[in-house]
């Protein structure tokens, strides 16, 4: 039998499409199946850093959040116990992970669930390689985490940018420019490939696959002698970062933070509802801290 009787749950990294639907999967599972009590750790890990700040989850708190974008809990990218940054000026860097252990004891918290990226796991990883009870659950839409299918943020993602594919092909083709869409991905190209084939981009840039200024230029010229007055280009922004700029005859579309946001798709929503169920159930059977792929949660389920 399971000795948990209270969790802690966390969102770390970016925002993305699908948080809140985990937070209340996740709440609602361990209040209605397991009826364990459920702390909201505020701010990734910083919650932990400063208890104080942490609060109890209740079925009334996430009640509604379902299509609700962003997180309830709040976010940040800077609270790595391991490094964290002190002093006025944050000039000193000390490993606190053993106050933020000591802290989750303090808060009566018996395991943790880190939703979060390729950071936030790191960190989960570290607190359960010195004791902590963990589950990861992979957030990114940059869809970069190793041995994983799809990461959640990605699928909705996707879709805000072939949307907005979509919509500048008619200024496109009536003013005969280049169109540039960057997108982020940082050093993977996931978001640019696949929004670019499913926007109809006639280039793709991404940084898994060298390329150079020059060529990129003989073939709009190549597509110009065939009587193509316009062109579309797809690119991540690490990949872009060397060329983009120096594109006289690009029309920049910067798309950023604004892939974060907005609600979570229906299909992805019934999946995160799913897997922020049986995340605890996995927990439960195993006692591992390890990730497991959205295939291996199903049939876990099973």
């Amino acid at each position: 039998m399971s000795n948990i009787r209270c969790i802690g749950i966390a969102t770390g990294g970016g925002d993305a499409p699908g948080l809140n639907a985990v937070i209340r999967a996740a709440t609602r599972a361990a209040i209605l199946k397991y009826k364990w009590k459920v702390i909201g750790i505020p701010d990734g890990f910083d919650g932990l850093i400063w208890p104080e700040k942490s609060f109890e989850l209740t079925l009334k708190d996430v009640s509604g959040i379902l299509p609700r974008g962003g997180t309830i809990l709040g976010t940040t990218s800077r609270g790595n116990p391991f490094q964290y940054e002190m002093g006025e000026n944050r000039g000193e860097v000390r490993d606190i992970s053993d106050q933020v252990i000591a802290n989750a004891g303090k808060l009566g918290i018996d395991a943790i669930i880190s939703i979060g990226g390729d950071g936030s796991q790191k960190i989960g990883h570290e607190l359960f390689l010195k004791g902590m009870k963990m589950v990861g659950v992979p957030k990114t839409i940059d869809n970069d985490l190793s041995a994983m299918d799809v990461t959640f943020g990605f699928d909705t993602a996707l879709h805000t940018v072939t949307d907005a594919i979509d919509k500048i092909h008619t200024t496109a083709a009536s003013h005969h420019r280049v169109m540039e869409v960057e997108v982020m991905g940082r050093d993977c190209g996931w978001i640019a490939l696949e929004a670019g084939i499913a926007g109809g981009a006639h280039i793709i840039l991404i940084p898994e696959i060298p390329f150079t200024l020059q060529r990129v230029c003989e073939q709009i010229g190549e597509r110009e002698k065939v009587g193509r007055r316009c062109e579309q280009r797809s690119e991540d922004q690490r990949a872009g970062a060397h060329s983009a700029r120096r594109i006289t005859l690009a029309l920049r579309s910067h798309f950023g933070h604004a892939l974060r946001r907005g609600r979570c798709r229906p299909d992805s929503r019934r999946r995160l509802r799913h897997d922020g169920c049986v995340a605890w159930r996995i927990h439960r059977r195993s006692g591992s801290g390890s990730r497991h792929r959205p295939s291996q949660v199903r049939r876990s389920a099973s």
